[in-house]
């Protein structure tokens, strides 16, 4: 049964420039230019007569874009639920500016051993990420750290929740890994890493939506029976300024917005993809977090049941349950 006949959720590209260059990602290997403030404004007015309620600013890496801040402003002056993902090299720089402008600030995050975690992200990151817990903290913020999850790395989930989060009060967020396109990451897990992965998602400060574990279970999105409303949930926008669909992984056809974002989103031509979200031969088995995650909260059925004990776990511990209702 359909809960929620409106988009929820705003993935907001301001670049695909990145100054990593992660092996479970290909994102940093595109050439792309920068959203501009005008086309920010158009959109963030429109998103809200679309009912979209969080906008995730995010790239590459967001902190590139030099007015990351000020789209952050906007967003929560229109009362938009904000959320941005950093690997940490730039906040230092810019924590000032973003203090309190950010509900959901993660904090990327794969190990607590210096080498192992630059060598997945391709940089020298992990003491930025260390600086800028400290500086957040200073600032009366509370980030969460977001661990990517692989089969190979499970064990390192132990050192940084004891060593990293509880001593900072922080929410691990355990993110499992997923494959697309061309992008084998290793998302597949046994079915003993799974049961691990939930032992750790009932733990103190930790999040983990457990339907990501039933979606992998059960082998995935199915396109007789899709669990996926990625078009439908979901607006994705590029840094061309342009409404990706059905998805920013899948990518089939890009929109030009040109300002009516509310018209474009209503036109035939969108709804059709919505028609066929989740039912395409590319989305057979598809797991992307990015997605299910919203799908989950739309709908009412298995995944929303397994979703929702996690999820009112994590809005209790940050906070966002009031702004959500």
């Amino acid at each position: 049964m359909r809960l929620i006949h409106r988009p929820v959720l705003c993935n907001y590209y301001v670049t695909y420039r990145c100054n990593a260059a992660c092996s479970f990602c290909d994102i940093w290997e595109k050439p792309s230019p920068y959203v501009t403030l005008e086309n920010v404004r158009e959109n963030l007015r429109d998103l809200k007569k679309l009912g979209v309620k969080v906008i995730d600013f995010t790239g590459g890496e967001p902190l590139l874009h030099r007015q990351i801040d000020v789209f952050l402003k906007e967003a929560k002056q229109q009362g938009f639920i904000t959320t941005l993902t950093t690997n940490g090299l730039l906040y230092p720089k810019l924590a000032t500016k973003l203090r309190g402008l950010v509900d959901m600030l993660h904090f990327s995050l794969d190990s607590s051993d210096r080498q192992t975690h630059d060598t997945g992200r391709g940089v020298a990151c992990f003491d930025f990420v260390m600086e800028s817990i400290q500086i957040a903290k200073k600032l009366g913020e509370r980030p969460d750290i977001l661990f990517t999850v692989f089969g190979h790395n499970l064990h390192e989930i132990q050192q940084v929740w004891e060593n990293i989060c509880l001593p900072n009060n922080l929410i691990l967020i355990l993110n499992p890994a997923f494959d697309y396109s061309d992008i084998k990451a290793g998302g597949q897990m046994t079915e003993a890493q799974l049961q691990k992965l939930s032992w750790w998602g009932k733990q103190k400060n930790v999040y983990l939506n457990e339907g990501f574990v039933a979606l992998r279970r059960d082998g995935g999105n199915q396109i007789e029976n899709p669990v996926c409303k990625a078009a439908s949930s979901t607006i994705v926008i590029s840094p061309e300024n342009k409404l990706i669909l059905p998805c920013y992984h899948l990518g089939i056809e890009q929109f030009d917005i040109a300002g009516n974002l509310h018209e474009l989103y209503q036109s035939t031509d969108i709804q059709a993809h919505i028609k066929q979200e989740g039912r395409l031969p590319a989305c057979q088995g598809c797991t992307i977090n990015c997605y299910m995650q919203p799908s989950f909260a739309v709908e009412i059925n298995r995944y929303w049941w397994r979703a929702l004990p996690s999820t009112l776990k994590y809005n209790a511990m940050k906070g966002t349950w009031k702004q959500l209702l």
